[in-house]
C-alpha cells in the first residue's frame, strides 16, 4: 500500500545542541503527525542524546559523514540516499548544507526548500563574495528561500540577489507554555543576570562577563549575580577571565544545561553580547519567560526587543553601553518589571510556536501541491 504522506527530508550540517537544529525538533515535534512523514539527513554527523528531543519514533536520521575539507564524495553519498528515499521535499538549512540542492536536484527531488538562520560565522557582515557567490548559483534551486529575519531577507534579496517574490520571512517561535514566568512574590535583593549561548566568538561571552565586571564597580553596594549558561570554545577563556577579576564568588559558568526554562525562572535580567545574529531563540525564551532583555543592535535582535519597551539594544562589541544598560534595572526594579511583563505579551502575541508551526505547514502544502511527484 502506498503511503499517503508526503516525506520530508530535513538536510543540516550537523544535529546536536544548537538553535538550528532545536528549530527542526520543534518542527517534526509539532506539525501534525498524520500529515507528514520525516527524514534527517546530517551532512556529517549527530548527537544521539541530542536525538532524543524528538517526540517520534519514525524519523530516520542519516548522517553523510563528510570529511574535514574538500569532500565532493559526500555529495555522491547524498545523491544515492535521495534516490533510495525518494522525498517529496527537501528543506536544506544555512550555507554549509546549502550545496545539497544540486544532488537533491539531480535526484529528482521535486519540491525543494532552503532556509537561512543566520549569519555564517566566517562572514559576520554578509560581504564575502564567494559565499554571495555560491548563494547565487545554487539557490536558484531551490523554488522558495526562508530567511528568519527580515535583516537575513533584505540580503537575500539586496546582497544575493535573490526575487523577492522567492523570499519568505519566517520567524521562529517559542512554546509559551513550557517558557513561562516565576510564579512568584517578591523577590530576595540579588539581581539576578542570566545569558545563555554557546561560548563562542560570535556570540561574544566576554563581552557579557566585562560588561558585569562593570556594573558591579559600577553599584557595588547591589548583591548581583551572573549565569552564563552554554558551552563551546571559549568556555577556558571565559573561566579565566572570571579568576583574574575575583568574581568566581558571583559568576556561575555550569556549561550546558537541559534544564534552561527553569533557569530562566529564577532570572531578573536577559544579556546577549552577540556580534551577529539572525533570529535568537534565547531571547525569545527569556522573553517568554517575562525577562527584559538586553541585547546588542545586530541581525534580528531589533525585530524582537522593542528598546525602551522590552528591553534594550546596544551597540555590539561595547561592554560599557551594556553595562549602562544594566545599570537602568539596577536603579530601577518597577522598570524592570514592566519589562518583563511587556516581554512576555509581546512574545505570545507576535512569536508563537503555534503561530510559526502554521506558516511552515502552509509553505510545506503549498511547495507539495504546486510540485508533485511525477510533474
Amino acid at each position: 500500500m502506498t503511503e499517503p504522506r508526503p516525506l520530508l527530508a530535513h538536510v543540516l550540517f550537523r544535529f546536536a545542541v544548537g538553535g538550528l537544529e532545536n528549530g527542526v525538533v520543534n518542527l517534526i515535534n509539532h506539525l501534525p503527525t498524520g500529515r507528514y512523514r520525516h527524514v534527517i539527513i546530517c551532512v556529517t554527523d549527530h548527537d544521539p542524546e541530542f536525538a532524543r528531543r524528538l517526540q517520534r519514533s519514525d524519523v530516520q536520521i542519516f548522517e553523510l559523514k563528510k570529511q574535514p575539507g574538500l569532500d565532493l564524495a559526500v555529495w555522491w553519498r547524498l545523491y544515492k540516499l535521495l534516490r533510495q528515499l525518494q522525498p517529496d521535499l527537501i528543506h536544506t538549512r544555512n550555507l554549509s548544507a546549502l550545496e545539497a540542492l544540486l544532488p537533491s536536484w539531480l535526484a529528482g527531488v521535486p519540491a525543494r526548500l532552503h532556509s537561512e538562520h543566520g549569519r555564517d560565522v566566517g562572514d559576520l557582515d554578509g560581504r564575502n563574495k564567494r559565499y554571495q557567490m555560491l548563494r547565487r548559483w545554487l539557490l536558484p534551486l531551490a523554488q522558495t528561500v526562508v530567511a528568519l529575519s527580515q535583516d537575513l531577507g533584505g540580503y537575500l534579496r539586496d546582497s544575493v540577489g535573490i526575487a523577492s517574490d522567492k523570499v519568505r520571512v519566517i520567524c521562529n517561535g517559542v512554546d509559551c507554555d513550557r517558557f513561562t514566568p516565576a510564579n512568584t512574590g517578591q523577590r530576595d535583593e540579588v539581581l539576578r543576570f542570566i545569558s545563555v549561548g554557546r561560548l563562542q566568538d560570535v556570540k561574544d561571552p566576554l563581552n557579557v562577563l566585562r560588561a558585569f565586571a562593570a556594573i558591579r564597580q559600577l553599584r557595588p553596594q547591589q548583591p548581583m549575580q551572573l549565569e552564563l549558561v552554554g558551552d563551546g570554545p571559549l568556555l577556558d577563556a571565559c573561566r579565566q577571565f572570571v579568576e583574574a577579576l575575583g568574581l568566581r564568588d558571583c559568576v556561575q559558568l555550569p556549561g550546558a544545561a537541559s534544564d534552561v526554562a527553569q533557569r530562566l525562572r529564577h532570572a531578573d535580567v536577559f544579556l546577549l553580547g552577540s556580534r551577529a545574529e539572525g533570529i535568537s531563540n534565547t531571547v525569545l525564551e527569556a522573553m517568554a519567560s517575562g525577562l527584559p532583555v538586553v541585547a546588542t543592535r545586530v541581525g534580528g535582535n531589533a525585530e524582537l526587543v522593542v528598546d525602551g519597551e522590552t528591553g534594550f539594544l546596544v551597540p555590539a562589541e561595547q561592554p560599557e553601553a551594556l553595562a549602562a544598560a544594566l545599570r537602568r534595572y539596577v536603579d530601577d526594579r518597577a522598570l524592570l518589571g514592566r519589562h518583563g511583563v511587556a516581554a512576555r505579551a509581546r512574545a505570545v502575541a507576535e512569536f508563537s510556536l503555534a503561530g510559526m508551526m502554521e506558516r511552515y505547514q502552509a509553505l510545506y502544502d503549498q511547495l507539495l501541491a504546486a510540485h508533485p511527484k511525477g510533474i
